[in-house]
């Protein structure tokens, strides 16, 4: 028996609708393998793990997989049902968001390459506090901002948005710190070095996380919050649609 017009096409939105929200589930899905990432290549640079180092290295395909996999299902979904409105700034965002998963994926990986090369020089460990601590609060922005994509939550996207304030404040005084540290001591050099690229690394996850934080305000309010203000951007996040 064929379907009644009204009755197809409520049968195509249902299949729409699934087929989108199966895409957000690998969003989440590759953005955990990034949280595992950024986990385990702080503990690698904390213990002086090679070995874990080298197990972030060869992880961070996994993540690059899942990236090629997700595009791939979005431009299948812009060439099959042609999305408009809130759906295709969905779709937008998320191949916003997983472009900066990826990256950040990249920048775990670069940790783990400088845990491994400390953990070769048995370089001092001198301010791994205050690294470690910056470890923690830019996880907990990708934390973050991971949970506000899956609950579309504007106010959570706008608390990672200020986060990244301080994140900022952070570095600069942990760079500030190890500059000092290699100029009284240039035989530290080249490890002082690999511990501010890993600190650069921290920063440009921070960075990423807030990113996504602006593409669920998009997605959310239709607004394209990028490269103004947080007092502009919550203007926008609090405007009445």
């Amino acid at each position: 028996m064929e379907l009644e017009p009204s009755h197809l096409g409520g049968h195509i939105r249902r299949q729409y609708d699934e087929d989108l929200e199966a895409i957000r589930t690998k969003v989440l899905q590759m953005g955990g393998l990034v949280e595992e990432l950024i986990r385990e290549a702080m503990q690698a640079l904390r213990d002086g793990d090679g070995e874990l180092g080298e197990k972030v290295v060869s992880d961070d395909f996994r993540v690059n997989r899942m990236e090629v996999e997700i595009d791939e299902e979005c431009q299948n979904i812009i060439a099959l049902r042609q999305p408009a409105a809130g759906d295709l700034r969905m779709v937008i965002a998320i191949i916003k968001t997983i472009t900066d998963l990826e990256r950040i994926g990249d920048e775990a990986e670069k940790i783990g390459r400088m845990a491994i090369r400390l953990a070769g020089s048995g370089g001092s460990k001198r301010h791994m506090s205050g690294v470690q601590h910056m470890g923690t609060q830019v996880l907990k922005m990708v934390q973050d901002s991971l949970d506000a994509f899956a609950r579309l939550d504007v106010e959570s996207a706008l608390r990672v948005v200020r986060a990244d304030e301080s994140v900022d404040h952070e570095y600069d005084a942990i760079l500030r710190t190890l500059m000092t540290y290699m100029m009284e001591d240039p035989r530290q050099i080249s490890n002082v070095m690999d511990m501010v690229w890993c600190v650069r690394a921290l920063e440009r996850i921070g960075d990423h996380a807030k990113n996504i934080c602006e593409y669920i305000i998009f997605l959310v309010k239709g607004k394209d919050v990028r490269h103004i203000t947080i007092e502009q951007m919550e203007r926008h996040a609090h405007a009445v649609d």
